[in-house]
């Protein structure tokens, strides 16, 4: 795995929790709403269950928070991880790029305001410590 593939792999966890959380929220929605009321004569049937429609939905909400639970863990792991990694490079533009750009998910334009530089020179900065950058023994891959 290369440098910029492990760094790269906090933001596209970040997307993937968004995404299970709007999921989350839509099932929620789901739950709440209240179903209609049919007049019709229904015959029973022994494999008919008992349970309220909503129930199924709940179960899947809770299974979807432990799920998204699980995936925050492993983000701020990985955020940690990839911080400490960081952290050990020598150059402290270099460190700061690599930081504002990875780990709390700016844009170019961000970092070179932040550290008074033009974007060709945080640029450049970024390559250089991407070939320093070394990825960690046991990394926590996604």
């Amino acid at each position: 795995m290369t440098p910029k593939e492990y760094l790269k792999q906090a933001y596209r966890l970040d997307k993937r929790i968004d995404k299970e959380v709007l999921r989350l929220k839509e099932l929620r929605e789901l739950a709440g709403c209240a179903q209609t009321v049919s007049y019709e004569e229904r015959i029973s049937s022994p494999n008919r269950s008992a349970e309220a429609p909503f129930v199924k939905v709940l179960e899947k909400v809770y299974l979807l928070e432990e799920h998204i639970n699980e995936q925050i863990d492993k983000f701020v792991d990985l955020k940690q991880q990839m911080a400490d990694a960081i952290d050990a490079l020598p150059n402290p533009d270099q460190n700061l790029v690599l930081s504002y750009r990875y780990v709390h998910g700016w844009t170019w334009e961000q970092i070179a305001d932040e550290l008074n530089a033009d974007r060709s020179t945080v640029l450049r900065w970024h390559v250089k410590a991407l070939k320093l950058f070394s990825v960690p023994e046991n990394p926590i891959i996604i």
